[in-house]
């Protein structure tokens, strides 16, 4: 999958979570802003950030394991498998739903959804 556009431009998500409002993040989003589009999500919307799902698929494979990670490297290990486990495409077809998730968002107007 490609995070550039055809414009060449990629897209970064901004949700305002406290690691992406860091002095250190603002200040290298400040110096690498014309690398892509900055698109500003309201906080606390697991709805209209495509990682959420796929953290869950991933947490969801890595409880299935038999026997469970012991250790953090165990736990990387399984994280990684399981990441390699997905099929091409898988994250595409997320990043494909954004533009309607975004009109249903603007649609609605109401708080986030939970998942």
């Amino acid at each position: 999958m490609s995070i550039v556009d055809s414009d060449e431009f990629g897209q970064f998500q901004q949700d305002g979570a406290t690691p992406h409002t860091s002095r250190v993040a603002t200040k290298w989003l400040q110096e690498h802003s014309s690398d892509f589009r900055h698109f500003h999500c309201p906080p606390k919307s697991p709805d209209m950030n495509i990682i959420e799902p796929i953290w869950v698929a991933l947490q969801c494979a890595v409880q299935k394991r038999s026997p469970p990670p012991g250790t953090l490297m165990d736990l990387r290990t399984a994280l990684q498998d399981s990441w390699c486990d997905k099929p091409p495409g898988y994250l595409q077809t997320f990043v494909d739903t954004m533009p309607r998730r975004v009109v249903a968002l603007l649609c609605a107007r109401v708080d986030p959804k939970r998942y």
